[in-house]
């Protein structure tokens, strides 16, 4: 009797239907964050972008239909992504600069760190005009985490496969 108990319990946990995974309307409020850009490849930056994009656009769309008022995002900039805020190489980094200008736009704030900025030999002007240099890019994660920000730190991978590939 034990033995057909068991396994009628285990045969009705492979007969039971999957209705698939439960979509979750999360009730999301204003939104303080801090986006840590550190790459090891300026060409990352592109990729780090779509975070922002992937934090604002469902925040701005229904059903929470949040004005960019409601959105105090911060983006630190200290590694070698630092070249692409540079006015000298806009022609090589145009679509990320402009990406970046759009968000600036929205009130996207982009921090360089100063720092970092001297190691590569630039000042404040060498900047586009929506970049604000601060001292240290340690110090401002320091700070606006103190301020009550969530921090996060896009991690950019090299893709290997396409999604269809994986699928």
């Amino acid at each position: 009797m034990k033995k057909l108990s068991l396994l009628l319990m285990l045969f009705s946990t492979f007969t039971q239907a999957d209705s698939g995974a439960e979509f979750v309307q999360t009730p999301y409020t204003e939104q303080k964050v801090l986006f840590d850009f550190y790459f090891d490849d300026p060409a990352k930056i592109n990729s780090a972008l779509y975070w922002i994009r992937s934090l604002m656009n469902p925040l701005m769309d229904a059903p929470y239909d949040m004005a960019p008022e409601f959105l105090d995002l911060k983006v630190i900039i200290h590694g070698t992504e630092i070249v692409t805020v540079a006015s000298k190489n806009y022609d090589k980094y145009k679509d990320a600069v402009e990406r970046m200008r759009y968000y600036s736009e929205l009130g996207v704030e982009f921090r360089v760190c100063g720092l970092a900025a001297q190691d590569y030999g630039y000042r404040k002007g060498d900047f586009h005009d929506f970049i604000k240099v601060t001292p240290s890019a340690i110090s401002e994660i320091a700070h606006w985490q103190l301020q009550g920000y969530a921090l996060i730190t896009p991690v950019i991978m090299e893709k290997k496969f396409s999604i269809e590939e994986i699928r």
